[in-house]
């Protein structure tokens, strides 16, 4: 219940206890800041208060995580692949999207509007569950969806309730996708459930048994627990019956189309 609390409503408690533990640093730094001031030529003048009290507690940055590995990792893939059309489902565009935008064209369908233009970037706002997409079929050699299909059908997003949404995406895409192109995938993996609103979390073998036949696999990597990558593994059963020890994972797949 306190973790619906935290997420609804915004109360960290933890974060609360350090921020008053910090006042006292906070005043205490200020006003060793405004006795320099006064000792000392300055031509910035002390404005209202802005009080940042935990950044120091923070590291210098985060490189770990399902969105920071498998943005990374797709765009390198990307670079090195370098399709003649790529076409981008529901991914996060500040960071996937912009990393690909640094280096070519990609066009980018989601169901939410997008109000700014950016370079390099070409959005199509479109329900990619919807029969809209027959439009597209045999559209481009390289598709990409990360960490989206997973909310497809939920209405987390504005989006349609629809219990099989994910495959109504994922049979969109493979239409959508020439002979021998690539998709770029990524989905939360674990044991198989549904946490609603928020998302689908798959296990393995499900994943498995939907490629069959339709796709051969060229690579699998996965975010573990911790946030680590862990890049070209070997599918096993065992494996993938285990869903690589993942609880809520992030599986990354390059797949071929057969």
């Amino acid at each position: 219940m306190l973790k619906t609390t935290q997420i609804i409503f915004g109360f960290y408690p933890r974060r609360i206890i350090k921020n008053i533990k910090s006042i006292p640093w906070y005043n205490r730094t200020r006003r060793d800041f405004l006795k320099q001031m006064k000792n000392n030529d300055t031509a910035f003048p002390l404005a209202k208060n802005f009080p940042c009290l935990q950044d120091r507690y923070d590291d210098s940055g985060s490189a770990s995580g399902h969105y920071f590995h498998q943005d990374l990792f797709i765009a390198q893939e990307l670079y090195k692949k370098q399709p003649k059309k790529h076409v981008d489902i529901g991914s996060r565009i500040d960071g996937f999207i912009t990393h690909v935008a640094s280096f070519r064209e990609i066009e980018v369908m989601d169901i939410r509007p997008l109000s700014d233009t950016l370079p390099n970037i070409k959005f199509v706002q479109a329900d990619c569950m919807g029969q809209s997409m027959d439009n597209y079929t045999n559209y481009c050699d390289s598709v990409s969806s990360l960490h989206a299909i997973e909310h497809f059908g939920l209405g987390r997003y504005g989006d349609p309730i629809d219990v099989n949404g994910h495959l109504k995406g994922l049979n969109n895409i493979y239409n959508m996708l020439q002979a021998n192109g690539i998709f770029y995938f990524s989905v939360p993996i674990g044991p198989q459930r549904i946490e609603f609103n928020a998302h689908r979390v798959f296990s393995v073998s499900y994943l498995l048994e939907y490629f069959r036949g339709k796709y051969e696999i060229e690579s699998f990597s996965f975010v573990d627990d911790k946030g680590d990558i862990h890049r070209n593994m070997i599918l096993t059963e065992d494996s993938a019956l285990s869903n690589f020890n993942c609880k809520y994972g992030c599986g990354i797949f390059v797949l071929r189309k057969v």
